[in-house]
């Protein structure tokens, strides 16, 4: 039997962020201390992780002197080579600091959404260094709490001025590297603009380089606004988008927790895991959660590990899953009828509709066996079959 052990080959990356998270939240402060980048290289490597990814200011403070910056950087370097660990992804914070209280990219005031692109390029350049193949952009603050105070169609506009030009610089830089959207509906602005995956698709069909973008869709930021992310990211698969993906999990319709994955939603967790297996989704698999506020830094860890642990053990559920014959066999049932013809408009295919004969009462009586299919699911995560 597996023993549900991580090994870099499962391709489990964190972010700084997760592990650094020291427990505060609106209505205290911290719990932890300080957990250094570099010894979080080392906590992950030994549970068995595949890399690390982070935010500029993650890793270099915002106000770091030249010589200081690339001192903390040859010593994560050097870590990284110690540990054997990579970095798939890098992003960008453009959302803590006071500059950016009316956002980055959309911002009122054309001096700050320049200086939040040349901070972009520089994180692009940081990521470049480390190897990374994947740029997420979060716009935490691009959004209003006063509908009045912005025309969004000049936001959206001004968002995708800012996307463009940063795809612009990857190219002339010569940077194998793509850019991943991540969508979020709330918080910490009152609304933010393109609140879902389907939005972000939608926005990155109006771009110069839309072959450049895609998209990071994150558990709980769908389901904070009671949507399913297992269709957010299967539109993303069908549209070849799904450049990265954030793993973690949320109450539905409440603030954003980052849950351990797999803690809060079992059944939509178990969903996830089969889609992207099935898919065969050749990305990282990406935590973007924290520990409990209750957790001292032995709970840290045992977050870390349990994010893995449980990713593995559903990926063998989905084995089950798909090797049980009981629920091949009625999956073959009720997709029976389903025909693999492509529905293509012509003259010939009006005429056959039209002459198609259909007993609609009788098809509307049939039962679908859904009840004991859901049943049969149950069973698999509840380890009896």
């Amino acid at each position: 039997m597996s023993t549900f052990q991580p090994r870099p080959q499962d391709h489990f990356t964190f972010g700084l962020w997760t592990l650094q998270n020291r427990g505060q939240d609106p209505f205290g402060g911290v719990v932890r201390d300080v957990f250094p980048p570099v010894e979080i290289v080392r906590t992950l490597s030994e549970l068995g992780a595949y890399g690390v990814n982070f935010h500029d200011n993650d890793l270099v403070p915002i106000d770091a002197s030249l010589q200081e910056r690339n001192r903390i950087v040859a010593e994560f370097k050097q870590a990284l080579t110690d540990f054997e660990m990579k970095v798939p992804m890098v992003t960008v914070n453009l959302f803590t600091d006071p500059v950016f209280r009316d956002g980055a990219f959309t911002a009122n005031r054309r001096q700050v959404r320049q200086y939040a692109v040349k901070k972009t390029m520089e994180a692009i350049d940081l990521g470049a260094e480390m190897g990374a193949e994947v740029f997420v952009l979060w716009g935490g603050r691009e959004g209003t709490e006063v509908d009045a105070s912005k025309d969004p169609r000049l936001a959206l506009q001004h968002y995708a001025e800012g996307v463009n030009y940063l795809c612009e610089y990857v190219l002339d830089k010569g940077y194998p590297m793509k850019l991943a959207l991540e969508a979020k509906p709330n918080e910490p602005r009152g609304d933010l603009y393109l609140p879902t995956t389907g939005a972000m698709l939608a926005f990155i069909e109006t771009l110069a380089h839309p072959e450049m973008v895609g998209v990071n869709p994150e558990v709980a930021h769908e389901q904070m606004s009671g949507l399913n992310m297992y269709h957010q990211v299967a539109q993303a698969l069908v549209a070849g988008k799904l450049f990265h993906i954030d793993l973690n999990d949320q109450k539905y319709s409440r603030f954003d927790q980052d849950l351990r994955f797999g803690s809060e939603n079992l059944k939509a967790a178990f969903f996830l895991v089969k889609l992207l297996e099935d898919a065969h989704y050749t990305g990282m698999r990406h935590f973007d959660a924290h520990a409990y506020r209750t957790e001292d830094g032995v709970g840290v860890r045992e977050f870390a590990r349990g994010c893995m642990r449980t990713y593995l053990i559903l990926q063998d559920k989905a084995r089950r899953f798909n090797a049980d014959a009981e629920i091949q066999g009625l999956l073959q049932e009720i997709h029976a009828e389903e025909g693999e013809d492509v529905l293509a408009f012509s003259q010939e295919s009006v005429r056959s509709l039209y002459s198609q004969t259909f007993d609609r009462v009788a098809e509307g009586a049939r039962g679908h066996e859904y009840e004991k299919l859901d049943q049969l699911t149950v069973e698999i995560l509840m380890g009896v079959r």
